[in-house]
């Protein structure tokens, strides 16, 4: 027997994860639409049907509302499971938030995805010791720290080698398993 719903296509459930993220952001920071708008510059309008889930925005939109918010343009489109999962591993794992708030200085810049990637980590033999999340944290860090030169070299006249060199690393790593 058909479904009297109607089945959303691909840009509908979109529009609505966006929907969903947005008012998600609003509540997180308590800010209200006038203060999107003010921190975005995107129309009011725009922004209120973004938040009904009316319509999906364009890239550069999405760009605008993520800085807004201080959050990369990908939370925009994370769904709610990812939320739960991410709620879990912060619930069972509280002794990231403890080592985040004791050394502030480690995790400046970080986003709520790196947290997120922290929270689900667990330390050598179980639950992370604040040596353990720190150590943690620093490699993130490094990892970071090499993926911004990367995408630098990329940029450059020697971004083809790096990418062939990377390549080869790759192809390495496969026959070595």
């Amino acid at each position: 027997m058909p479904s009297t719903f109607p089945t959303p296509t691909s840009p509908q459930l979109e529009a609505q994860l966006v929907a969903y993220n947005v008012r998600r952001l609003m509540a997180r920071h308590g800010i209200t639409y006038d203060e999107v708008v003010e921190a975005s510059g995107l129309d009011g309008r725009t922004i209120r049907g973004i938040a009904r889930g009316e319509k999906k925005p364009h890239a550069k939109t999405m760009h605008r509302l993520a800085e807004a918010f201080g959050v990369s343009a990908d939370e925009l489109y994370a769904d709610a499971a990812t939320f739960a999962a991410a709620r879990f591993d912060e619930a069972t794992n509280p002794l990231v938030g403890q080592v985040a708030e004791s050394h502030p200085e480690v995790f400046e810049g970080w986003s709520s995805q790196d947290f997120a990637e922290l929270y689900s980590r667990f330390g050598r033999g179980g639950e992370f010791t604040e040596e353990g999340a720190l150590e943690a944290a620093h490699r993130m860090n490094q990892k970071r720290q090499v993926l911004s030169q990367v995408r630098v070299v990329l940029e450059s006249a020697e971004g083809p080698l790096l990418a062939e060199f990377v390549e080869l690393l790759f192809k390495r790593m496969q026959v070595d398993r």
